[in-house]
């Protein structure tokens, strides 16, 4: 698993990405209570707004971290978006890209220096 500086993890599966948010970047979003995914099919590029995660507080834009395609999003987020809260890294993720480069993922930091990241 990947991380970025903006708490997104990345997890190859099934020859796609699985894209979510860590737990200590859901700690700094607060309670959930809207997600805006986007829709199959979009072709989103890195560094372009493709979530939407509003809390209690604030609204928070999260930016795609590889280019690609979304082959699938977690439409168990729109009734139940406090499952980014409860779980992130399991039940809580956001979509699936079939990553146009896959050597994107390069940019990215393991899980041990994530840990030093966050430190």
């Amino acid at each position: 698993m990947k991380y970025t500086e903006e708490h997104l993890w990345l997890r190859e599966e099934d020859d796609a990405i699985l894209i979510g948010i860590s737990e200590p970047g859901i700690e700094e979003v607060g309670e959930v209570i809207f997600v805006d995914l986007p829709e199959v099919g979009q072709t989103v590029t890195k560094d372009e707004e493709i979530i939407v995660i509003e809390s209690s507080d604030s609204a928070t834009d999260l930016l795609a971290p590889i280019d690609g395609e979304v082959v699938e999003v977690n439409e168990n987020l729109a009734d139940a978006p406090g499952l980014l809260n409860e779980d992130p890294i399991g039940a809580g993720w956001f979509i699936k890209i079939e990553a146009s480069d896959p050597s994107q993922l390069d940019d990215y930091i393991d899980e041990a220096g994530y840990r030093k990241f966050i430190a």
